[in-house]
């Protein structure tokens, strides 16, 4: 089995994610119905949050070439998760205790 690595730069990664992103039908909403525990509503919030928040120079991110709105978009699901799992106290003082918001950690 011959295993090929393509290396793309920076640029190359924006347009692809670009292209990716810009399909048809990746606009429209879709419904997803799904049981999570409390634990992995935490879990996932800070794993959105510290996405979102991560300034690693040294590290490109494709979250660095998506529209603000779609990140907006990313926020506000997961403050609606935490909302509707009724855990957006025990978040804000996870992170008042981790100084900057990184530590959920049961």
């Amino acid at each position: 089995m011959i295993n090929f690595k393509i290396m793309l730069n920076s640029n190359d990664a924006a347009i692809v994610l670009d292209t990716i992103l810009s399909s048809p039908g990746m606009n429209e909403m879709v419904k997803i119905d799904f049981k999570i525990s409390r634990k992995n509503v935490l879990l996932l919030s800070s794993v959105i949050e510290r996405g979102l928040s991560a300034k690693d120079d040294d590290k490109p991110s494709i979250v660095d070439h998506v529209q603000k709105e779609s990140l907006q978009e990313l926020t506000s699901f997961s403050v609606e998760c935490l909302q509707k799992a009724g855990l957006t106290e025990m978040s804000e003082k996870l992170k008042a205790l981790g100084g900057k918001g990184n530590s959920t950690k049961a």
